[in-house]
């Protein structure tokens, strides 16, 4: 979710669901240690529960960027070892690491041992022609050796040579009883599995298998569907009632980061889905594309485009089948975008 999940997009999702835990894009730890840290980690009070997702492959460098992670309040480290891209393959991070199992582990012990907040492994099921019972297995086994808190698989191979990121997305095929297997093999160890769920009626079917259930696209492209995340898992009242409401409690923080300098576009590129199905959404769309990106650009262009939709309905029905995101928390039905 690199571009996408940056603090602006998960403070509108904090305000569609209190429970799901939100994490941040993927970030390097040579980024944060030598980068603007205040424009790179710096996150809403509100945005908590929040993880830091961390790019790397040096065990000092991901021990010193988890410490600073740490100390700028994050919940949570997490190591990402499943992300494809050819920019995290040629800097020996993310999907292609899942081939050294013992610098992972070496990775993890550093983190564990430079924070007191938890740290976990996000990879997937396999990379290229390995074979994802025995990789799987080496990889997990050697992580919750060197302390991982909890294990994200992605029921997906990647294939780093062949396919491009986005076609690792949905080409390979989906395993989901590879990642159930793993928790059977895993009972004291959180597993929580990611990849291709879309609605809340998989994410329950998979929690009779796994620990938690994890989302990014679904949450990103239709954030309506974060409502029924508290209502639907946690058995608790979603934040409001529609997604107007989520936008009205939101105006605050809005007008506060617009008069820190901050373009609306910046904020308003999130909300691209947000009235999907909805009569108007296209209106509303359209209005922030043109006017939302103007140099200027203030509250009532939102609101103006806010009132293109119809006031009625400001979401679609929300049912049991509607899931949004998910991350770590009791019960865990985790969510993440």
């Amino acid at each position: 979710m690199m571009d996408w999940t940056d603090t602006r997009c998960r403070a509108f999702h904090r305000h569609l669901t209190r429970r799901a835990r939100l994490y941040t894009e993927m970030l390097t730890s040579g980024a944060i240690i030598h980068g603007d840290r205040k424009r790179l980690l710096g996150f809403d009070e509100s945005e908590h529960p929040v993880a830091l997702q961390l790019g790397g492959s040096d065990p000092r460098e991901l021990a010193a960027a988890a410490a600073i992670g740490e100390d700028f309040g994050y919940d949570e480290i997490n190591l990402n070892v499943g992300c494809p891209s050819d920019r995290v393959k040629d800097g020996r991070f993310g999907a292609c690491l899942m081939a050294e199992p013992d610098l992972v582990a070496a990775c993890v012990a550093a983190m564990k041992r430079a924070v007191k907040i938890p740290v976990t492994v996000k990879c997937r099921i396999g990379i290229d022609d390995q074979d994802p019972e025995l990789a799987l297995d080496v990889l997990a086994r050697a992580v919750v050796a060197a302390g991982s808190d909890a294990l994200i698989v992605h029921a997906r191979k990647a294939w780093l040579n062949g396919l491009s990121p986005k076609e690792n997305r949905d080409i390979p095929p989906l395993d989901y009883a590879r990642v159930y297997r793993l928790k059977q093999s895993l009972r004291d160890v959180p597993v929580i599995i990611n990849g291709g769920i879309a609605s809340l009626d998989e994410a329950k079917r998979h929690l009779a298998h796994v620990d938690g259930v994890m989302l990014g696209r679904a949450a990103y492209q239709e954030p309506w569907r974060l409502l029924a995340v508290d209502p639907e898992i946690f058995g608790e009242d979603a934040p409001h009632d529609d997604v107007g409401g989520a936008f009205e409690a939101m105006m605050p923080y809005i007008e506060r980061e617009l008069a820190r300098g901050m373009r609306l576009h910046t904020i308003t590129r999130h909300f691209v889905g947000a009235f999907h199905g909805v009569p108007g959404a296209r209106a509303f769309r359209r209005h922030l594309s043109v006017y939302g990106v103007k140099a200027g650009a203030g509250i009532e262009v939102l609101r103006d485009a806010i009132a293109l939709v119809d006031r009625v309905q400001h979401s679609p029905p929300v049912s049991a089948g509607d899931l949004a995101h998910a991350g770590i928390e009791e019960p865990l039905a985790n969510f993440e975008i």
